[in-house]
């Protein structure tokens, strides 16, 4: 471990640290012995504690073996692992602790921009390095992460290894030349959409298929509601919930079954939000749909949108679209498979309105 000579020479106050971070500062004065710091042992590359799933995913690729000394435990919840379970569990997990952390004696620490400002002094004043890193949008973005983190664990050779590797997963889920985008739409609980910029609709672009929100003007995390979804449908829907999420009955309604052009696909979540190596797997996932679309392969009916559900090839017409009569349909299916809510009786005598204040 790195520690600050003068911080055993009681240069640093130790009520700046507060509660949390007090604990930790008292662990590493007792390697202080008569006002010296303990001897500082360096190799050729800085072992790591890594507080992100994304840099978690990232460092596991790029880090030479040993160096990574624990992962964050978004990690190790098959919800929030982006680097998958199985691996991110050769690794111990850590929440973010300055206590944690100095038993684990890193040279550096990766966390995200919104790590605590007092951890991060903290951190710092007993001479751990700390990087933080924001989320990326582009496939650029993810690149130049990819190198920064390869770069300052002494991995630049590694981390340009994992680049054409993402490189080269990107060639392989492009469409061939003259080849039709297909329409589609990320949509997320509770009905929010992907917006253009973010990275899962560049991948989106590069594997074949356009942004169905962006073409509507959404934005990031704009609201798209059910009756939208069933009158002017894409050719797929990427439903990124859980079933154990109430927030996602939307995206499992039994009105989208009625969508026969539009094909229904249960796309991990895990995949929308991270970069570097997460590139390779939601690049190859966006490329199998968009094949499956535009070769017209039968669908697979199963239970709940987590299966592939109900599809075909190729939206509705713009004429049918615009026509009173799908808005008379789009209306009798919401009407059919929504519940319809008690009603008050009639004999009831009114309220007066102060009775709600």
């Amino acid at each position: 471990m790195t520690f600050l000579p003068r911080l055993c020479r009681g240069g640093t106050p130790l009520a700046r640290y507060g509660a949390s971070g007090l604990a930790a500062v008292v662990l590493a004065l007792g390697g202080c012995q008569d006002g010296t710091a303990p001897p500082v042992i360096r190799s050729a590359r800085p072992s790591v504690v890594s507080l992100n799933p994304c840099s978690d995913a990232i460092l596991a690729q790029v880090a030479a073996p040993g160096q990574l000394r624990a992962v964050s435990h978004y990690s190790h919840e098959p919800g929030s692992s982006s680097m998958g379970v199985a691996a991110a569990r050769r690794y111990p997990a850590v929440s973010g602790s300055v206590e944690e952390i100095t038993k684990l004696a890193p040279d550096l620490v990766v966390a995200d921009v919104f790590l605590p400002a007092p951890t991060v002094q903290a951190l710092r004043d007993l001479g751990i390095r700390v990087v933080t890193i924001g989320s990326v949008n582009s496939v650029a973005s993810s690149e130049a992460q990819v190198r920064e983190l390869a770069a300052a664990t002494g991995n630049s050779e590694a981390g340009e290894g994992l680049v054409r590797r993402i490189e080269q997963a990107l060639r392989s889920a492009a469409p061939s030349n003259g080849t039709k985008p297909a329409s589609a739409l990320v949509w997320e609980s509770g009905g929010i959409v992907a917006g253009d910029t973010t990275l899962i609709a560049d991948l989106m672009r590069r594997t074949g298929l356009v942004n169905a929100a962006a073409a509507r003007g959404m934005r990031q995390a704009d609201y798209l509601p059910l009756e939208s979804m069933l009158a002017d449908p894409p050719d797929v829907i990427l439903a990124t919930g859980t079933r154990q999420s109430q927030e996602d009955r939307l995206l499992s309604h039994p009105a989208l079954a009625a969508l026969t052009g539009t094909r229904r696909v249960h796309f991990d979540s895990t995949l929308l939000w991270c970069g570097g190596p997460t590139i390779v797997r939601a690049a190859g996932e966006l490329a199998r749909v968009r094949r499956e679309v535009q070769a017209g392969k039968p669908p697979v009916v199963g239970e709940g949108f987590d299966k592939l559900s109900l599809g075909g090839v190729g939206a509705m017409s713009a004429q049918r679209r615009a026509s009173d009569k799908q808005d008379q349909q789009v209306t009798s299916l919401i009407k059919e498979f929504t519940p319809t809510p008690p009603r008050l009786s009639l004999s009831e005598p009114a309220r007066n309105t102060r009775d709600f204040a």
